[in-house]
């Protein structure tokens, strides 16, 4: 059995797209997954999994949520050792930093600097990111909602052909904890 993360993206935001937390827990114990718990009302769910990969595990929640609510929803599901990984490999001083001036944009798939390079870093300091494995790290001062480097690296050109969800630094270091073995 292997400890997962589920990162659905664009749910419960702004009164759309409702998914009910205890709701989502039920219809993942019926995909057979254990130990499901949730964290937040933004879309995470671990859980564990005796069958299946990061992208089958997915795939099976995305249809399961389009069957039960009637809608598309994205979803990145990852293990410990890769959440763990990304928590450790950050570029910035987390622990110097408040939660919620750091991020990190976790993608489907592996990313190159060329999917960036149009943007001009210098032009948006102190804001600047960094790239890690299938990851964006993000340091905003003043938060993502003011961030005018954030709204950069959302354009659909930059994200084509990906799924992208991004957590603040709290929410990492929650996922890496209850994912670890118990």
């Amino acid at each position: 059995m292997t400890t997962y993360a589920a990162l659905l993206r664009g749910i419960n935001v702004g009164g759309a797209r409702k998914v009910p937390m205890a709701e989502l827990r039920s219809l993942m114990e019926g995909l057979g997954h254990a130990g499901v718990r949730s964290h937040l009302q933004s879309g995470q769910a671990v859980f564990t999994a005796g069958h299946g990969d990061e992208e089958s595990l997915a795939s099976e929640l995305t249809a399961a949520i389009e069957k039960h609510f009637g809608f598309s929803v994205d979803v990145i599901v990852r293990d410990h050792a890769y959440l763990a990984a990304i928590a450790d490999a950050c570029p910035f001083p987390a622990a110097e930093l408040e939660g919620k001036q750091l991020h990190v944009t976790y993608f489907s798939q592996p990313v190159d600097a060329d999917r960036f390079a149009a943007i001009d870093q210098a032009a948006f300091l102190p804001e600047e990111f960094r790239l890690g494995d299938r990851a964006l790290y993000l340091y905003a001062p003043n938060g993502l909602g003011r961030s005018k480097l954030a709204e950069q690296l959302a354009r659909p050109r930059v994200n084509k052909g990906l799924i992208a969800t991004t957590r603040n630094w709290n929410t990492v270091v929650k996922l890496v904890e209850m994912t670890a073995a118990e």
